[in-house]
């Protein structure tokens, strides 16, 4: 799941900390007195504030934890919808841990950016947010870094190329991203949700194309491809603004936002492949040597070169989607 910066600013004056915190992909600012309006004069962000687009003590709760009765009266909260900001007088862990199993509106309240990445992977699911109470920009900065990049983590797996066939022409989707990619990183497409292949982003070069590492050449219009939160959309429904996750060789996720989706008649290639455990992936890729696969090791490996027994990354779960969200049902994709 993606997570989400707060800023908790003392002093709506100081641009300093407030432009850091806008620079930083801060979700909203959180105020102790009505003065929304002021901080919203340097950019269009949300607050959380007695005036706040989110009211301060009704939709947003701080609760400080003292001892066992502030903490069930935390967990109350969370059962009841709210959204809960635990703050501690010496920053433990423990009773964010406990409360993480009550509710997912779990918020904490840190200090630096060091405690901000302990709170987003707590028990590997991790706060929903943090909010941060720091004047230092550069902690700000950090938090920022830390909490924008945390998105989901996933289980890769090793699977076997079983058949590459070349089609006709199709429509495929190519998809633009506003972050630069590196080597080993790229989005999972498949035809399935149940079966995605980690396809590569462009960041080689070779004498006739430039690297763009911005870019995923996605597949065609059928397939889907994995946002945040668990959910999935069909490549054809892509468009600028959407939010997508970008993965690595390791499945450690991030969240990158879509420039531009552009869909275009180009000839394809049917690819499946095959883990050891008899799963099946499929998906159909511009046929075209900068479309690439992603070997074991993070190597990138171009669909012209394909060939049966080629190992290379994919994602597996259980089929079934409504959507684009996770249920279960007894379904079968061909």
């Amino acid at each position: 799941m993606a997570k989400e910066l707060i800023i908790h600013v003392k002093d709506a004056n100081n641009k300093k900390v407030v432009t850091a915190a806008l620079e930083s992909g801060v979700f909203a600012l959180l105020l102790d007195k009505p003065e929304s309006k002021k901080v919203k004069q340097l950019a269009k962000v949300k607050t959380i504030a007695p005036d706040g687009d989110y009211k301060l003590g009704d939709e947003f709760i701080i609760v400080e934890i003292k001892g066992k009765e502030d903490e069930e009266r935390a967990a109350q909260l969370l059962k009841q919808g709210k959204n809960v900001i635990v703050k501690t007088t010496d920053w433990t862990i423990i009773p964010l841990e406990n409360l993480l199993a009550q509710g997912d509106n779990v918020y904490a309240w840190v200090r630096n950016a060091e405690e901000a990445k302990t709170a987003i992977t707590i028990l590997e699911k991790g706060v929903k947010g943090v909010v941060l109470d720091t004047e230092d920009v550069n902690e700000i900065k950090a938090a920022g870094e830390a909490v924008n990049l945390a998105g989901e983590n996933v289980k890769l797996e090793i699977a076997k190329i079983k058949k590459v066939k070349p089609l006709g022409m199709c429509d495929r989707v190519c998809i633009d991203t506003c972050s630069n990619m590196t080597r080993g990183e790229g989005a999972l497409v498949g035809n399935s949700s149940a079966g995605m292949f980690l396809v590569h982003a462009e960041t080689e070069s070779n004498p006739y194309v430039a690297a763009r590492p911005f870019r995923v050449n996605a597949g065609a219009v059928h397939m889907y491809v994995r946002l945040p939160n668990g959910r999935t959309k069909y490549l054809s429904e892509i468009e600028s603004g959407d939010e997508i996750l970008i993965y690595n060789y390791k499945g450690e996720g991030r969240v990158a936002y879509v420039g531009r989706a552009k869909v275009e008649r180009r000839p394809m290639l049917l690819i499946e492949a095959e883990t050891k455990d008899g799963k099946k992936v499929a998906g159909i890729l511009q046929n075209a040597e900068t479309i690439r696969l992603t070997a074991p090791d993070g190597t990138p490996i171009s669909v012209v070169d394909l060939k049966e027994g080629d190992e290379v990354l994919v994602y597996t779960e259980d089929p079934g989607r409504h959507f684009g969200m996770k249920v279960r049902e007894t379904i079968v994709e061909k």
